[in-house]
């Protein structure tokens, strides 16, 4: 990660991508006991059946998660003044997670030079499954 300032970035800029190892049962498990979201659709496939799913599927906040890791790849945690979601999709056991920015604004607030970001993860497929966007500080 270098230090970027705000003549560095242009709107319209894209991120590098971050792309992740595909959602296995050992993720949904690690990840259930680190934000201890037991939730039973995410670990049991029989709980998950009973629902109507055909198998468990991935915590939204994982995928969250991920996003975060794509902006702190790109700044320090520090400069992150915004990140909010909107889930639109399940991403499902096998899926390929690709997360992915771009600088949609640049604007002064509280004396600091900001950049908006749009965020987005996709599957393997490219169906989008967790919009949102991102305030940062350069």
């Amino acid at each position: 990660m270098t230090k970027l300032s705000i003549d560095q970035v242009q709107v319209g800029e894209t991120l590098p991508p971050l792309t992740l190892e595909p959602i296995n049962r050992t993720t949904l498990a690690l990840f259930a006991g680190a934000s201890n979201d037991h939730n039973a659709i995410h670990i049991d496939i029989d709980y998950a059946r009973k629902a109507g799913m055909p198998d468990v599927f991935a915590h939204g906040m994982l995928s969250m998660a991920y996003l975060g890791r794509l902006l702190t790849l790109w700044v320090d945690q520090r400069q992150l003044r915004d990140f909010g979601v909107r889930f639109v999709g399940i991403t499902h056991l096998g899926h390929r997670i690709t997360c992915t920015g771009r600088v949609t604004e640049k604007f002064e607030a509280d004396g600091e030079q900001r950049v908006r970001l749009e965020i987005q993860t996709a599957n393997q497929f490219g169906e989008t499954r967790i919009l949102g966007d991102a305030v940062v500080a350069l």
